[in-house]
């Protein structure tokens, strides 16, 4: 009798740590957050209120335009003339920066959006410039030409009308990719003699080199607030590119979801890195999640509704600190690439935890009777 006692004891136990596990499991909500009225999308960066940038083709195969989504509603962002224009990164208050062609697309320049305001920010000097990331006080930065017909690229910071030269590791080329509230600027950059670039840190205008993971080149693609840097890297030999985290000067191997290739693209405040990699035997490429040590196909969390209607995440672009993500979406059935937002649908709540405790009690007197 007491045997039986005890495994109806240990049942209840399992039964209540069993739901408290499911309670606090995360997972996410898919949402294809559609288009201008044409058929291709993509999502860029995603801020902590959720506001997602990107671009959109118009109605009728028409103009590529920058675009914001607020949940499924689309905004057309504008352009300085009728050109095509992308955004590339939004901040905590919704200004955006990306970049216009002008007319005939015979430049483009970096352009920041207020609302539906664009305004061109200028150059080093050449007819070219992007503008890649902008933090909350609206620093932009980006990259530059730095004089008319020439076809030198450098790391540019714009804050204000003032436009700033980065600078390079010693070579020709250079450009800026990330910035953080605390003005640290992470990208890549040219190293001396030009035969290889590497993954690089600005602090003002001081380059530091993040080096590689033994290969010849590497790229910063994003920097949280703690100055940790994602992006990727080529091992030894050039025999494969990794997605990369950097802390400080040490360069961590992400890892891979079996193929020979991946890129992070996005960090958040808690270092989680979102990007891309190609599955086993190079065979797909699928949208990828690293947190702490785990290698997490985003394609796991669709439900069948979303896999049946033929939805293939391909890549993830953007991460905010709540976990929400974003990126582009390929359809097998249709053939068009549209932006998507996975939205952290269950996060663990006060009553896991409690029946988490219930568990371990019920097991801790069960054990103390036995």
């Amino acid at each position: 009798m007491r045997n039986k006692s005890l495994k109806r004891t240990l049942l209840a136990a399992g039964v209540l740590l069993a739901c408290a596990s499911q309670a606090g499991a995360t997972s996410y909500t898919f949402t294809d957050l559609g288009t201008l009225g044409g058929a291709y999308s993509a999502a860029n960066a995603i801020n902590a209120s959720g506001q997602v940038a990107g671009w959109s083709y118009t109605a009728g195969g028409g103009t590529q335009r920058a675009t914001l989504w607020n949940g499924s509603s689309a905004t057309n962002l504008g352009a300085l003339v009728t050109t095509s224009t992308v955004a590339l990164g939004i901040n905590a208050t919704g200004q955006v920066a990306g970049f216009a062609y002008t007319p005939g697309n015979t430049a483009s320049r970096a352009i920041l959006w207020n609302g539906t305001t664009p305004t061109d920010l200028g150059t080093l000097g050449g007819a070219y410039g992007s503008a890649a990331a902008i933090n909350a006080s609206g620093t932009v930065v980006g990259w530059s030409n730095t004089m008319t017909g020439g076809t030198t690229q450098r790391a540019t910071l714009w804050n204000g009308a003032t436009v700033t030269d980065l600078g390079t590791l010693g070579g020709m080329h250079s450009q800026a990719t990330a910035i953080n509230d605390a003005g640290q600027v992470a990208g890549w950059a040219f190293t001396t003699g030009n035969a290889q670039y590497h993954a690089t840190l600005w602090n003002g205008t001081a380059a530091t080199d993040l080096g590689t993971l033994g290969g010849t080149y590497s790229a910063a693609k994003a920097m949280n607030a703690s100055g940790q840097v994602a992006g990727w890297a080529t091992t030894t030999g050039n025999a494969a590119q990794h997605a990369t985290l950097w802390n400080g000067t040490t360069a961590t191997d992400l890892g891979t979801l079996g193929g020979s290739y991946s890129v992070a693209n996005a960090i958040n405040a808690s270092g989680q890195v979102a990007g891309f990699s190609y599955i086993t035997g190079d065979a797909a490429q699928h949208a990828t999640l690293w947190s702490g040590a785990a290698v997490i196909d985003l394609n796991s969390f669709l439900d069948a509704s979303t896999v049946s209607a033929g939805w293939v995440l391909r890549e993830a672009t953007g991460i905010n600190d709540n976990g929400w993500i974003v990126g582009n979406a390929y359809n097998q059935h249709s053939g068009v690439q549209h932006a998507f937002l996975l939205s952290v649908a269950a996060v663990p709540e006060p009553e896991s935890y409690a029946m988490l405790l219930a568990g371990l009690a019920i097991i801790g007197v069960a054990v103390r009777r036995r």
